[in-house]
């Protein structure tokens, strides 16, 4: 990576400073580019979601993996809860979605509760283990809550064998006009539901997976309390990558802890953060670390710069971080401050080999909390910072009253947001197409057909506030 005149501005930028220049490209076509990691996680998409609990819960995990990305559990859940959520994310499908389940029995109002939690859309009503109905929202408008669903189930079922290539899934459906259909083993009993959509997924994304074949999900963990005791845990319940995080990384605790990790030989890769810094990436991998988080108070929900002025513009931020981690033979995820696919690409080019997005992905089904709807019918989920008191309280659940008090004045984070789903990508999945073409096509201006091209080829312009206007669409979502 370079910038454009051959020298960095003097002052600090943002990913608005900036654009990349296109230039002589011989890859032809978006599909043409590879965009797995090197840096030891697996992703065959530069996406990780944070370890932020209003985002990253089994869900997102399961969905983000069978796309090439990797979900961190966050730091406040209880480890018998996280070993349970890794053995049940690890048993998911590749290629098909987890279908949400009922008995005809079962009321209206039951599947309505249900069927957010999942962007299909669908509720597979079962007789023992063999499927006998759908059941969508559609069919439970203007319903009576308490109406058994075998009146309102749609019966005449089509299924598609579990072994059904992706592609002939997709024209099954397409001749017999339905959107989805429950997949079944030899014996008809249900294996998971796929969707058309879901079918052309699977032939453009390649699942991360681990060496047994099994989707793969990071853990995070504080460096408060026994921190080799939950490392080792988190580590034999089978968590492919461990995050050692803290607001501010570069600080002695973090360093003794990410040693006292690394001394335990984990055989997965150690991520730890978050710094901005040169020096912080320096001292945190001579500690230990194999992946260094890069970004303090960029999150849309961190108020870390305006309540204490510290922190760093987070493309400065990176630049200079991953070139200090290359240089050591490491490498650093951008954490923070990720709005538009044009974000990640940025963060890409600067040298970061993945690309952590948080509160972006709150508003989507697939997020730990409750759809919730405001005056005007809009749907949204409540998002809140991992610093804010609400995130406290959660890590601080042990303690006493008086210690919790104490922290909970010292807040820096909002601690409750709308975060509004969008009626055009209200799935994750449906984001992670918005992204993975934005990436792709950047690539190939670039003339980039992997990540690591991104990074060598990249040219680095930097833009007046009128210059970032001047790229905006006239009608946008962004």
């Amino acid at each position: 990576m370079r910038f454009l005149q051959g020298m960095a501005p003097t002052y600090e930028l943002t990913y608005d400073d900036a654009f990349l220049v296109p230039a002589r490209s011989a890859v032809a076509s978006r599909h043409d580019v590879d965009l797995a990691t090197e840096d030891g996680s697996g992703t065959t998409i530069p996406v990780v979601v944070a370890n932020m609990t209003a985002v990253a819960g089994r869900r997102m995990a399961e969905t983000v993996a069978r796309r090439g990305g990797l979900a961190v559990i966050p730091q406040d859940i209880p480890i018998e809860v996280v070993a349970e959520v890794v053995a049940w994310v690890k048993s998911r499908h590749l290629v098909h979605d987890t279908p949400i389940t009922l008995r005809a029995q079962d009321t209206v109002g039951e599947a309505l509760g249900l069927l957010p939690k999942r962007a299909h859309g669908a509720v597979v009503v079962l007789d023992g283990d063999t499927p006998v109905g759908v059941v969508t929202e559609a069919d439970c408008t203007g319903v009576d809550r308490f109406t058994q669903l075998a009146r309102v189930m749609s019966a005449e079922l089509a299924t598609l064998p579990a072994s059904i290539d992706p592609h002939e899934a997709f024209d099954s459906l397409a001749e017999v006009r339905h959107r989805l259909a429950p997949t079944v083993d030899p014996e008809g009993r249900l294996v998971g539901i796929l969707t058309r959509t879901g079918a052309l997924r699977s032939t453009l994304y390649r699942p991360a997976v681990d060496a047994s074949g099994r989707l793969r999900i990071g853990a995070a963990l504080g460096i408060s309390g026994d921190v080799t005791g939950r490392a080792a845990a988190l580590v034999e319940a089978g968590v492919d990558l461990l995050v050692l995080d803290t607001a501010h990384g570069h600080q002695e605790r973090l360093l003794e802890a990410v040693g006292a990790v690394r001394a335990l030989d984990p055989q997965v890769p150690l991520v730890a953060g978050n710094v901005v810094t040169a020096a912080g990436v320096r001292d945190l991998v001579e500690a230990g670390a194999d992946i260094v988080k890069v970004g303090v108070g960029p999150g849309a929900m961190c108020t870390t710069r305006m309540m204490t002025g510290v922190g760093r513009p987070q493309l400065s931020a990176v630049v200079e971080c991953a070139a200090e981690a290359r240089r050591l033979g490491a490498h650093v995820w951008a954490d923070g401050g990720v709005r538009h696919p044009r974000d990640l690409a940025l963060a890409l080019a600067a040298g970061a080999s993945n690309v952590m997005i948080g509160s972006w992905f709150v508003g989507t089904y697939e997020s730990p909390g409750d759809l919730a709807r405001d005056s005007e019918g809009r749907a949204y989920k409540e998002s809140f910072g991992m610093a804010s008191a609400r995130a406290v309280r959660l890590r601080t659940a042990h303690e006493t009253g008086f210690e919790r008090a104490r922290k909970a004045l010292f807040e820096e984070g909002i601690s409750s947001g709308r975060i509004y789903l969008d009626p055009a990508r209200p799935g994750v999945e449906d984001l992670l197409d918005h992204i993975v073409a934005g990436v792709r096509s950047a690539a190939t201006y670039l003339g980039a057909a992997t990540l690591a091209e991104i990074y060598e080829r990249a040219v680095i312009g930097v833009q007046s506030p009128a210059g970032f206007a001047e790229g905006r669409p006239l009608h946008h979502g962004w």
